[in-house]
């Protein structure tokens, strides 16, 4: 019951419920009292007890916030085969969780419980880091995104990025359970005050200097006018009954609604230009699509098109590790960026963080049956090209827009690496139309705030069938349009070229929080070889 009603409040705390992210200082309270009970029980075979009781907290807790993801896959496949796919994503990272606290608990065997606290800390944050970076990466649910609702209490992202937020709420949490501890304990009521007042200085310091930076941010006055399209098209009809001509002349008619002859930026969604088989980099200059939209650019003096598109690139011979082959040709497909100017010059950027299973296959296509599975999260179907490195859209009048497609916008580090190239404000393009109307887009959108305040950059999202916004500097969202409606919005934003603190330093906490489990694990592992000895 105490593993459940943790789950319960990690669920409630997290977006898209409003105003209950402070739950998140209590979340793990119940189930370190009751992975306490377990340890001083006689039970036999108490690590076990302990993995399945931390497995259970986790899978509820991510299969009651990211459900979405199965209401995805039963769009695409029987009900019976979707349920048993979707435990896939809802148990993967609950698996890793245990994985934290039985290591947590081999700790306990040996060592102070405050130094085995540390432990669970860092492996918690070690569990996070391999969870955006490995290829089955799927870093949605970082304990820091908790806040995302309630962005105002954590200002100070632009110094620590998300894994501050993991790290507050894991402080907070075990100076907690530590002052219970010590109360059930019969110690000093002066150790149990004290602890208490540990974790009442851990909540209100930062939340008061968050608040006291919000109210004070002001942005500087560098103004440029941006249009977002949303043209609300089926993702999973996209090459139906709607030609991609005709998906081009909605795209610029929503554009010219709101547009004025100082729009700088018209931003299109996630594979707006898409056609079955994908247009050739080097030939698009000469398609009747280019044309257009140049045309239509020509009323707009510094007026740039920022869009995503499907493209490929044809090679003489297995030029890249993604290359694919046909009949003797070699190309790589990409699910891309484009920016369109006055000019006969295109900027393009190949997608970097692509969705396991449906834009690349994990460990080398050992995964391969799981495509259906990952093809749920979004983008688009194949295995694509990438880039290693993000690059930035430089305009002719020199304002750099930062190209990030859906799932990327989930990474800070990596949408860091655009301001550090000189990134201006950010542009998310997006298609999270796959999940229909749940909290999944809610979420992805609340995220993006968080973007914002990491590297004070102003958020223009346009999504195809989810949410689009405008999103200030300090997180707040500005504009936004309604779920599965075409619009546009246009909106003055302010561009940036000071530097965070974050930026520069990236996500430090979260390798130092790596560097000490692997101390810890040492440390625990050789508690185990000792006994085993023994």
């Amino acid at each position: 019951m105490l593993a459940l009603l943790s789950a319960f409040l990690l669920w409630l705390a997290w977006p898209p419920v409003p105003y209950t992210a402070p739950l998140l200082w209590v979340a793990f309270v119940p189930i370190l009292l009751a992975l306490e009970s377990v340890m001083r029980s006689n039970y036999r075979k108490k690590g076990a007890k302990v993995f399945l009781l931390a497995g259970l907290m986790g899978l509820v807790w991510n299969t009651a916030s990211i459900y979405w993801v199965f209401n995805a896959m039963n769009a695409v496949m029987p009900i019976y085969a979707a349920m048993f796919v979707a435990l896939i994503p809802f148990g993967l990272a609950a698996v890793l969780m245990a994985f934290a606290f039985r290591l947590y608990y081999q700790l306990r065997k040996r060592y102070a419980i405050g130094w085995s606290l540390a432990g669970l800390a860092c492996f918690w944050i070690a569990y996070e880091y391999l969870h955006q970076t490995w290829d089955l990466a799927f870093p949605w649910m970082t304990l820091g995104n908790g806040f995302a609702n309630t962005h105002q209490l954590v200002q100070w992202y632009e110094y620590s990025g998300v894994y501050g937020g993991t790290v507050w709420i894991l402080a907070v949490n075990i100076a907690l359970f530590l002052a219970i501890l010590s109360a059930r304990d019969g110690f000093a009521p002066v150790r149990r005050y004290s602890l208490l007042a540990t974790a009442g200085t851990l909540i209100i310091l930062p939340s008061a200097w968050s608040l006291w930076r919000y109210s004070t941010y002001e942005e500087r006055e560098n103004p440029s006018n941006i249009v977002v399209v949303q043209p609300n098209i089926d993702p999973y009809g996209k090459f139906g009954p709607i030609p991609p001509a005709e998906q081009i002349e909605n795209l610029i008619r929503l554009s010219e609604s709101v547009a004025q002859p100082n729009t700088e930026f018209f931003i299109w969604p996630e594979t707006a230009i898409a056609a079955p088989d994908g247009y050739n980099e080097e030939e698009f200059l000469r398609h009747p699509f280019f044309l257009r939209i140049q045309d239509f650019l020509t009323h707009y003096k510094n007026g740039n098109l920022l869009s995503g598109i499907e493209s490929y690139l044809i090679y003489s011979g297995p030029e890249t590790p993604t290359a694919r082959e046909f009949s003797g040709i070699y190309y790589d497909a990409f699910n891309a960026a484009i920016l369109v100017e006055n000019s006969a010059k295109l900027q393009y950027y190949h997608k970097s963080k692509l969705v396991p299973g449906v834009e690349q296959t994990p460990f080398g296509g050992a995964l391969a049956f799981m495509k259906p599975l990952f093809k749920a999260f979004g983008g688009t179907t194949g295995g694509y090209g990438r880039q290693d490195k993000p690059s930035v859209f430089y305009s002719q009048s020199g304002i750099g827009a930062a190209p990030v497609i859906c799932y990327e916008s989930i990474w800070g580090d990596y949408v860091a690496q655009y301001i550090e190239q000189g990134a201006q404000f950010i542009a998310v393009i997006t298609n999270d139309g796959w999940w229909g109307d749940t909290s999944g887009k809610d979420q992805h959108l609340a995220y993006a705030k968080l973007r914002a305040i990491e590297t004070r950059r102003w958020v223009a999202r346009s999504a195809n069938t989810g949410i689009s916004a405008f999103i200030n500097q300090r997180g707040d969202v500005v504009q936004r349009t309604e779920w599965w409606v075409p619009a546009a919005l246009k909106q003055d934003i302010n561009l940036n070229e000071e530097i965070t603190y974050y930026v520069k330093a990236g996500d430090y906490l979260a390798y130092a929080g790596c560097a000490g489990s692997l101390v810890f694990a040492l440390l625990a592992l050789s508690t185990r070889w000792k006994r085993r000895n023994q």
